[in-house]
Order: C-alpha cells, then sequence, then structure tokens
C-alpha cells in the first residue's frame, strides 16, 4: 500500500461523464481534421473504391457537394487527389492547366472559397503509367533533380488554379525549396506548403493505390523513409523548414505515433499527420465483422494522434468524426 493511500484515489477523476469531460487532457475538435477526397477524369457517378468502404472517387460535381458538405461539417481542410484518364510517363496531365486535379481545384475553390483550406496533393505517381513519385532515369530509378523541375511545374498550375496549400508528398531531396522558389517567381508568395517530410515505405498505402489507380510496380524504398529510422525523420524536418514549409507532416500516423511526438517536439511550424488507407481499412473490415465497436474506435484513433502531438490530421472520416464531436 501507498502511504497516500486512500486519500490520493485517481478514481475520483473518472466517476462521470461530465469529470471525465472537464479533466480530459486531450481534445478533438472538427477544424483540426482534413478530409482527402479523390476526383476522377471522365465518370458520370462516383465510383465506390472496394478496399476503402464508404470512399469513392468523385465526380467532378460530387466533389462539389462533398466540399460544401466538409464546410457545413467546420472541418478545417479538404486534401485534393487527381486520377487522370491517361497516364504516361512524365505524369503530363499533372501540369495541365486543364487536368483533373487543376479543375477540381477552380471547381472546390469557386464553391467553397475560403470556408474550407483547399490543397492539392503535388506528386507524379497518380499522373505516370509506371505509378512511381517521379521521373524515371535510364536505369529505372528515380531522378531526383529532373523530379524537382516536374514538382516546380505542378507547383505552379495548382498555385494559378487557386489552391492555399500544396503537398509535395514525393520525399524527393530539396523539393520544399524548389517549389518555394517556383511559387515566389510565379507571385503566388501566399501559397502555403505543407511538407510531407516524415513519408514512410509503408504496406499501410495498399488501398490507397486502388484509390488513385496507380500501375506502381516495384516499391518506393529508394525515396520513401525506412520504416525503421527514427532519427532520420528529425533530419528532414530541419531540412524542410529551412527550405521554407510552413506545415510538415508524418504519413502515415497510428503506426509512427512516436515519430509524430518527435516531430511535434522539434517543430516550430505546425504539425499533422495523415491516417493512411490501410488505417482506415482496417479498422472498417474490423467493424463490419463486428469485431470492434466502430464509432467508438474512430474517435480513439483520432484521439491518440491529437495526443501524441499532431495538431491537424487527415483522415477519410474527417466529417463524420466532426458529427461525433458535436
Amino acid at each position: 500500500m501507498s502511504a497516500e493511500f486512500p486519500s490520493v484515489r485517481p478514481r475520483r477523476l473518472r466517476t462521470t461523464p461530465a469529470m471525465r469531460r472537464l479533466v480530459a487532457e486531450t481534445r478533438l475538435h472538427p477544424a483540426e481534421l482534413i478530409l482527402p477526397a479523390f476526383v476522377r477524369e471522365g465518370i458520370t457517378e462516383p465510383r465506390p473504391i472496394g478496399s476503402m468502404p464508404g470512399v469513392v472517387q468523385h465526380t467532378r460535381d460530387t466533389l462539389r457537394r462533398a466540399a460544401v458538405e466538409a464546410a457545413e461539417a467546420g472541418i478545417g481542410g479538404i486534401m485534393l487527389f487527381g486520377v487522370p484518364a491517361v497516364q504516361d510517363a512524365t505524369g503530363t496531365a499533372g501540369t495541365d492547366p486543364e487536368g483533373i486535379l487543376q479543375l477540381a481545384v477552380r471547381d472546390v475553390v469557386s464553391e467553397v472559397g475560403d470556408e474550407l483550406v483547399v490543397m492539392s496533393d503535388l506528386c507524379l505517381d497518380e499522373f505516370t503509367d509506371h505509378g512511381h513519385c517521379g521521373v524515371l532515369a535510364a536505369d529505372g530509378s528515380v531522378d531526383n533533380d529532373a523530379t524537382l523541375e516536374r514538382y516546380a511545374e505542378m507547383a505552379v498550375v495548382q498555385a494559378d488554379a487557386g489552391v492555399h496549400l500544396v503537398g509535395p508528398s514525393g520525399m524527393m531531396d530539396g523539393q520544399v525549396a524548389v517549389i518555394r522558389a517556383a511559387l515566389d517567381a510565379a507571385g503566388h508568395q501566399d501559397t502555403g506548403i505543407l511538407a510531407y517530410t516524415a513519408k514512410y515505405a509503408s504496406a499501410f498505402f495498399g488501398p490507397f493505390r486502388e484509390a488513385v489507380g496507380s500501375s506502381l510496380k516495384g516499391d518506393r524504398k529508394t525515396y520513401q523513409q525506412d520504416p525503421a529510422n527514427a532519427r532520420e525523420s528529425l533530419r528532414e524536418l530541419a531540412q524542410d523548414v529551412a527550405e521554407g514549409a510552413d506545415l510538415v507532416m508524418v504519413k502515415p500516423a497510428m503506426s509512427y505515433l512516436d515519430i509524430v511526438r518527435q516531430i511535434a517536439d522539434a517543430s516550430p511550424v505546425p504539425v499533422a499527420a495523415y491516417q493512411v488507407s490501410g488505417e482506415y481499412a482496417m479498422v472498417e473490415a474490423a467493424a463490419a465483422n463486428g469485431w470492434i465497436e466502430r464509432e467508438r474506435t474512430i474517435l480513439e484513433t483520432l484521439t491518440s494522434i491529437r495526443r501524441a502531438g499532431a495538431e491537424q490530421i487527415l483522415t477519410y472520416w474527417a466529417v463524420e468524426a466532426a458529427g461525433m464531436l458535436r
């Protein structure tokens, strides 16, 4: 027995819902949530994503409606991913001003204006026929510096379309600096950068590849981080901040909560985390089988990410979770 027992009883602060709410150390708010959304070129009806129950590839019209719903739910932002009709070796559709992602940005901005922070994925994997995040060299490897030239072009066309934040997710060395310089040179000094600072070569990305129609063969281990490494993410953080990142992100979230905490403790800029497709799919599958309580699990996972230090959370449950938090 402790010398203080029984005068010290922590259970006193757990007795009622009101008491637990009063002393909660971590709180979720809808404004911290960001909805990832997919828009596909050339479809007339939303197309369900089999491995992500409840998530679809939108048409331009249904994406507009989803953006309005997100704004009305009070969430903080929407991250857009484009799925083009045609992919090629250099991801041409990613820099076409009339490409599906740029059109979607214009659609969403015109629909919700500044009610949501509109973000766009800045990467080539959705647009290339090989599925890699960059331009390939003659030996089949991803050419870092040639890819940066494409990223600079992508940043400018996305900013021209009106996006508020670009999200470079390719994990190329120097990507933030090159994008910042391109945006500034094009007069887009107010367009921000949400840098994918610690993006790991994770098995949890599988359903996402269905969502964007990825044709990837092989893996991305030569440019995404090794799941075994933690200290390396702090080096990436220092580099991204020095190059001008306005926010930084850890991806995935739930299997990397230790990385979220380390980044949050060290970062001078806001820290986001992405609850990725595989994390979403596991919860949905377990809930569908009756093995877990779905809504409690959703909020528990989001609370864990927030507790680890993420100030913004990308989650496919953003709108639904916002409703639960009211």
